[in-house]
């Protein structure tokens, strides 16, 4: 038994991303949408690449982790539960090239998300070699809750000078929700997803009763993809929790928009960051770039094609 048994698998296992946060250098809970494979040992399987190892790098100082799965684009699920899960996690400084020890969670990959077998093709390995050097985090869950499925209220009205005033306003404003990220008394991170209102000190947030933050750094995360896990599109607006008599605010300070609004110098500006990022990683170590194993991811994707036309 582990403490993922409380979970509903079936909830898991069709969720295409979850929310998963780490905690900074400064000790701020960070969060990311991602990718996750639940392994049959109980425990949950990330990755990442040497170009946002950032995650691998905060995992390594402080294993504390929370994940919630609280997007149900393109499960299949209505309506759809959310699960959070906090526990602590492991991310050993070895670069896979090939989807040895996470072939379930590469087929999966290769299944629901059909455009990312083209990374294989010979004309894109020069440009996307970034992506196969993987870094494996695996989760052991020691804390799970699951909320009722998410009901969007509406939006209190802000002023336009409100709205304006206030880093991150417009973007929130274009998302119908957005994840909470803390920390409870003890430090660990927490998720919740929640609906900011802009008011005069910042974003009104509403906490589920289930999750004791604590007052201090905190983020707020929105993010999609469609059912495909295409059009994808992630923002963090970060800033410091704090309660008020009114209930909990988030204060916004900065604004973090890794791949950019979309436009399409942003592609290059994103492909430009993370060739440096993978170069800059290995160089710290002393490393040589590592031959991608293509041929086995490519025997992975053509198991998912295959999957993918068979009748269901």
């Amino acid at each position: 038994m582990t403490a993922l048994d409380a979970a509903p698998l079936d909830v898991l296992d069709a969720y295409r991303t979850c929310e998963f946060a780490t905690l900074g250098r400064d000790g701020a809970p960070l969060a990311w949408p991602t990718a996750v494979s639940r392994r049959q040992d109980g425990t949950l399987l990330l990755t990442t690449s040497l170009a946002f190892a950032q995650k691998a790098l905060n995992v390594r100082r402080d294993g504390r982790v929370a994940l919630l799965f609280s997007d149900p684009t393109g499960s299949g699920l209505d309506p759809a539960p959310q699960v959070f899960v906090g526990g602590r996690a492991q991310c050993p400084d070895k670069i896979m090239t090939g989807p040895r020890g996470a072939e379930d969670y590469w087929r999966t990959l290769f299944e629901r998300q059909p455009h990312s077998r083209s990374y294989l093709s010979p004309p894109m390995r020069p440009l996307m070699h970034w992506y196969y050097l993987r870094l494996l985090i695996t989760v052991t869950a020691e804390q799970v809750t699951v909320r009722p499925p998410v009901v969007a209220p509406p939006r209190p009205r802000a002023s336009g000078v409100l709205s304006g005033a206030l880093p991150g306003a417009g973007l929130l404003a274009r998302y119908p929700t957005a994840v909470l990220a803390a920390r409870d008394a003890s430090g660990a991170p927490v998720l919740a997803r929640t609906r900011p209102a802009p008011t005069q000190g910042g974003f009104a947030v509403d906490v589920p009763p289930d999750c004791a933050v604590a007052a201090g750094p905190a983020s707020l995360l929105v993010h999609r993809h469609d059912e495909r896990l295409n059009g994808m599109h992630n923002a963090l607006v970060r800033g410091e929790l704090r309660q008020t008599a009114a209930g909990w605010t988030l204060l916004p300070t900065t604004v973090v928009e890794p791949m950019g609004s979309g436009r399409p110098a942003d592609a290059l500006r994103v492909l430009r960051h993370a060739r440096r990022s993978t170069d800059r990683y290995l160089d710290r170590r002393g490393l040589r770039r590592p031959r991608v194993q293509w041929d086995r991811f490519r025997d992975l994707a053509a198991l998912a094609r295959q999957q993918e036309r068979s009748p269901r």
